[in-house]
């Protein structure tokens, strides 16, 4: 007995420290992903056709098997998740797909999502009207669903979400016209619309006073040129309807690239908008402006380095002052009615820094600058189609030019 208390008493011993011991081990917080939102990803991926799940795609990576916000590696790509500091459940907060082609429905269960910020859905095929429960989604500040083939109106939840910072629904079948409290998204810097089925007038945005990117290009959008936030740095009207002229442009000094292609614009374009203090990239091609207002540009500080003017109604002789602006590099005023000899100042810039000068289709008439076949290696130009004396063999009046009858008959009616 007296040797068996020893014995019994290192067992307890042994006993109290390992308790202690175990005790004393900091408990680990295990967190799970919120079981809503893992049955939101399960309805996404059923709202799909499984042939359009490839083995190489994000989706083929859910395994439900697994927990969405927990695992590691390859596994439930195209998620984020929270890190919480205590034991709740750990909630998806970006929604970024893969643009391989997923075919479906949107799943109208998004919108218990209730933490996502971010929410990428470009280049896949999800069709149908996009669903209202969008409007649950107050934290978003990035909603993208470029080349997709969503339908029906711009969903009326997105004026409602106050955080989004971006917004692109560029390449869809969106139809009817722009919300107009969509201009009460004051922290908003991107828009895109642009080839959508979009129509009518352009509301006041000049609430989106941080806007710095909008593109509305290729709808059917009418009417004058609309006002527009002030801090623009990119604006893109192209291929719709407007009319009228473009004189309110000049208020936007911040403009970088302006983009009115393919309108009914008409009248002059004014020194004041070539002037713009950050303007580099103007395109006022296909519409039907008159007259492109020049002055003398030297020491003008103007940063424009493509004028792109084709296809208007211009006439009269070439404008010589545009040789002036120091930074032109690419100048295009083909298919107007240009007449008239080309300006021997014109002969002086190619390659120093014009490297692109396009003047076919025209009317002008003449013998060609010089300096323009000694240059003609280092630079493009395209003179054909006018009415001009070309050497032979030379490439820059390839596809020759107008016959001596249309040459004549211009010159009868006066140019």
């Amino acid at each position: 007995m007296a040797r068996l208390l020893p014995s019994l008493f290192s067992l307890s011993f042994h006993y109290v420290i390992v308790t202690t011991v175990f005790i004393s081990i900091p408990r680990l917080t295990h967190s799970l992903t919120l079981d809503a939102d893992i049955e939101v990803l399960r309805a996404l991926k059923r709202g799909l056709d499984p042939n359009s799940i490839p083995p190489t795609s994000y989706l083929n990576t859910w395994d439900f098997d697994l927990d969405p916000c927990q695992v590691m590696g390859g596994q439930f790509l195209g998620i984020l998740c929270t890190n919480p500091l205590d034991n709740s459940s750990q909630r998806i907060t970006a929604l970024d797909l893969d643009g391989i082609g997923y075919d479906g429905f949107l799943t109208p269960s998004i919108g218990n999502l209730t933490e996502l910020t971010i929410l990428s859905l470009d280049k896949n095929k999800f069709r149908g009207p996009f669903p209202g429960t969008l409007s649950n989604l107050k934290k978003l500040t990035r909603l993208s669903l470029v080349d997709n083939y969503f339908t029906g109106p711009i969903p009326r939840a997105i004026p409602s979400l106050n955080n989004l910072e971006y917004i692109d629904l560029s390449g869809n079948s969106f139809s009817g016209s722009i919300p107009t409290n969509i201009s009460g998204l004051r922290s908003l810097t991107y828009l895109s619309l642009s080839n959508n089925g979009l129509a009518g007038k352009i509301p006041d945005l000049r609430g989106l006073w941080q806007l710095q990117t909008l593109d509305l290009g290729t709808n059917q959008f009418h009417g004058n040129f609309p006002i527009f936030p002030v801090r623009l740095r990119s604006l893109s009207l192209s291929h719709n309807l407007f009319s009228g002229h473009i004189s309110p442009v000049k208020r936007l000094t911040h403009l970088r690239r302006l983009d009115i292609s393919d309108n009914r614009f008409s009248d002059t374009i004014s020194k004041d908008i070539l002037l713009l203090p950050r303007l580099v990239h103007l395109n006022v091609s296909l519409n039907r402006f008159t007259a492109i207002e020049t002055v003398n540009f030297f020491g003008e500080e103007t940063p424009l380095e493509v004028l792109d003017a084709e296809n208007n109604h211009f006439h009269g002789n070439l404008p010589v002052n545009l040789v002036t602006i120091r930074n032109l590099s690419t100048l295009n005023l083909a298919h107007n009615l240009f007449s008239g000899p080309i300006p021997s100042e014109y002969g002086d810039k190619p390659g120093q820094p014009w490297r692109a000068l396009y003047l076919d289709n025209n009317f002008l008439s003449g013998n060609l600058p010089p300096e323009f076949i000694r240059h003609a290696t280092r630079v493009t130009i395209s003179l054909a189609n006018n009415c001009l004396r070309c050497p032979r063999g030379i490439p820059l009046c390839r596809g020759g030019q107008r016959s001596a009858s249309e040459c004549g008959e211009k010159n009868n009616r006066g140019g």
